[in-house]
């Protein structure tokens, strides 16, 4: 995939790295702005290429009681007055094969997740929008099975497809990255490292997904040291209360130093 095919996306001769950031889910206008205001700051001074990030509505939730989201059309307006605002193109996921018309009205990258991936008429229903197609790794998928998910894409007469790694099952309640899938899944397409879900430990007793964001840093240098494409972070001013996945999302107070470690990082690797 050509990363200018994303609209709007910028600083992509720059060398770097790619990102796809944000908060988890959309939780109201003002929120969004937040975030997505600091991160175009912190990107656009390191010349980092970035695509918000952010959910319109939440469908894998493991209590019927859990945030879903404030309404489907009006979180995906919000996305748009994001893209609208501050110049950056945006990503959100999609659960059902009607939401990809719907959410290809607003966003510019179409994001399968992981447990859905499989799903032949969700993947193919993404592709035909004409939309990048984001393909997150499934947690029970090795990443040489991801080629089929691509090509499902490819089919369809669409080539601005990626995949992304966000871990694989350790266990009940943890997950593990394999950073030998990173050279492999590069084969297939563009590969992005998704470091916050990587961290995740799900299935916990209380029904609420636990994570380890004392990790992130250690997690995002190796991506960048192995070189993948690019790296998937979720960022909150306040994960403690954050409406969904705090418990993995790095708090955006520490967004800028780690993006100036990963650019030095980057900027090193390229040397070589």
């Amino acid at each position: 995939m050509n990363l200018n095919s994303i609209p709007q996306i910028k600083h992509t001769d720059s060398g770097n790295f790619f990102l796809l950031a944000g908060p988890c889910a959309i939780e109201g206008e003002e929120m969004a702005f937040k975030i997505a205001e600091r991160i175009v700051t912190i990107t656009n001074d390191l010349k980092i290429p970035f695509v918000f990030k952010g959910s319109f509505k939440k469908a894998n939730r493991s209590r019927i009681d859990s945030f879903t989201g404030i309404g489907d059309e009006k979180a995906l307006q919000i996305l748009q007055k994001v893209s609208k605002e501050f110049g950056v193109p945006t990503v959100t996921d999609i659960h059902e094969v009607n939401d990809a018309h719907l959410a290809a009205q607003y966003v510019d990258v179409l994001q399968i997740p992981a447990f859905l991936v499989r799903q032949t008429d969700l993947v193919v229903a993404a592709a035909n929008t004409g939309k990048v197609v984001n393909l997150k790794k499934g947690q029970f998928m090795s990443p040489e099975s991801m080629k089929h998910a691509v090509q499902k894409v490819l089919d369809c007469n669409n080539p601005n497809v990626m995949v992304t790694d966000r871990g694989t099952m350790f266990g009940y309640q943890d997950m593990i990255v394999d950073f030998r899938g990173i050279p492999t899944m590069q084969q297939q397409a563009t590969t992005v490292l998704d470091v916050t879900h990587s961290l995740q430990q799900p299935n916990q007793t209380i029904g609420v997904t636990g994570g380890r964001p004392d990790m992130i840093e250690t997690i995002a240098k190796a991506g960048i040291a192995v070189g993948v494409d690019g790296i998937f972070i979720e960022t909150h001013f306040d994960p403690a209360n954050a409406k969904s996945d705090g418990a993995n999302m790095l708090h955006l107070d520490y967004f800028e130093d780690l993006m100036k470690k990963l650019v030095a990082i980057r900027q090193t690797v390229n040397n070589f």
